[in-house]
C-alpha cells in the first residue's frame, strides 16, 4: 500500500510540471508562439492570460530567441507567473488582428479566464501592446507598455483600459516623446483616469527590460479584471526606477523542457461559435473574434444585411 502511494505521488509530481510548448504554424498566415502552462494548470480554476510582445531584437523565425528576455525568460529564471503566457514572434511590426487571432485560438483550445487577459510589451512590443489595446480595448483587463509608442489611427480605446506606460528619459532608441505623443492623444480623447505614465529620469532603453522580472509588474496586472463592476486603476503598487536595481536578485535560471505542439485533428476541426448579444453587429463581432464579415456570412450562410437575432449562435470558425 505504501509503495502504491509513493508511485501515485510520483505520477502526480510528473504531471504537475509546468509546460512550455512551441506552437509553430498552428494558425495559417500568423505568428509562431510560445505557450506556457503553470504547473497546476490541469487541476486549478481557469488561469489568467498574459500576452508578451517582444522588441525588434527578438524578431525573426528562430523561436528560441523569444526566450532571451521577457516573460518566458522571467519564468525560466524563477519568477512565478500564475497565468497562461503567450509569447509570439514577429519578423516586423506587430499586427493587432494577428495577435487577436492567437488569443482567440488559445481561448478556444485551453482553459483560461477571459476576464483576466493582459498585454505587456517593450520597444516594438510596446508599440504592439498599445496598438492592440487601442484596437481591442473590450478584451483587455490591463496592459503595460515600456519605451514604445503607437501607430494605429485612433488611440481613444486606450482610455478604456487600466494602462501603465513607462519610458526612460535617456532612451536614444525610442525617444520618450513617442510615449508622450500617445499620452497627448489619450488626453485629447477625454478622461485618462485609467492611465499611469512614468518617465524614469536618466534611464536608457535596455534597462526597462528589467521590468519583466519584477513581481510587482504581475501583481499590478493581475489586480485588474474585466469582471470588476467599475474599472479602476491600481495606484497602490509602486514600481520606480530604483526597483530595477533588484530585478534579478531573487531569481535563478532554470530552463524549462520544451514540447512541440501537435494538433489533434478532432480539436483542429472543432467549430467555434459566438452567442449574439443585444447591440451586436456583424462588424463588431468580426473585430472581437479576429475574423471578417465576409467569412462570418459564408460560415453561417447569411447576407451582410440580415438582422441579427439576440441569443442566436453564430459560427465564427
Amino acid at each position: 500500500m505504501k509503495k502504491l502511494i509513493i508511485i501515485i505521488l510520483c505520477f502526480i509530481s510528473i504531471c504537475a510540471k509546468a509546460q512550455l510548448t512551441a506552437c509553430r504554424n498552428v494558425i495559417p498566415d500568423n505568428y509562431s508562439f510560445w505557450l506556457y502552462l503553470p504547473d497546476d494548470y490541469a487541476t486549478s480554476e481557469p488561469k489568467p492570460v498574459v500576452m508578451f510582445l517582444h522588441g525588434k531584437s527578438l524578431s525573426g523565425t528562430y523561436l528560441d530567441r523569444v526566450r532571451d528576455y521577457g516573460c518566458i525568460d522571467a519564468i525560466e529564471r524563477g519568477r512565478k507567473i500564475d497565468a497562461v503566457v503567450i509569447a509570439p514572434q514577429t519578423q516586423g511590426a506587430w499586427n493587432p488582428a494577428k495577435v487577436n487571432e492567437i488569443y482567440n485560438w488559445v481561448t478556444a483550445n485551453y482553459k483560461v479566464d477571459t476576464t483576466r487577459f493582459y498585454v505587456i510589451g517593450m520597444s516594438m512590443g510596446g508599440y504592439g501592446t498599445l496598438d492592440y489595446v487601442a484596437t481591442y480595448p473590450q478584451r483587455v483587463a490591463a496592459a503595460m507598455a515600456f519605451c514604445g509608442g503607437a501607430t494605429v489611427p485612433s488611440l481613444c480605446g486606450l482610455n478604456e483600459v487600466p494602462l501603465w506606460i513607462i519610458h526612460g528619459t535617456a532612451d536614444t532608441a525610442v525617444p520618450v516623446g513617442c510615449s508622450q505623443r500617445v499620452v497627448d492623444a489619450m488626453n485629447e480623447c477625454g478622461d485618462t483616469d485609467l492611465l499611469l505614465f512614468d518617465k524614469y529620469e536618466g534611464v536608457n532603453h535596455t534597462r526597462l527590460a528589467r521590468l519583466f522580472y519584477l513581481e510587482e509588474t504581475y501583481d499590478w496586472l493581475f489586480s485588474h479584471s474585466l469582471a470588476d463592476s467599475v474599472k479602476t486603476l491600481n495606484t497602490e503598487i509602486s514600481i520606480t526606477k530604483e526597483s530595477l536595481n533588484n530585478a534579478y536578485s531573487d531569481l535563478t535560471r532554470n530552463r524549462l523542457k520544451v514540447v512541440e505542439y501537435k494538433a489533434d485533428k478532432t480539436q483542429a476541426a472543432e467549430k467555434q461559435y459566438y452567442v449574439i448579444k443585444k447591440g451586436d453587429t456583424l462588424s463588431s463581432i468580426a473585430v472581437e473574434q479576429g475574423t471578417t464579415v465576409t467569412l462570418l456570412c459564408k460560415l453561417n450562410k447569411m447576407k451582410k444585411t440580415d438582422v441579427l437575432r439576440e441569443g442566436r449562435r453564430l459560427r465564427v470558425k
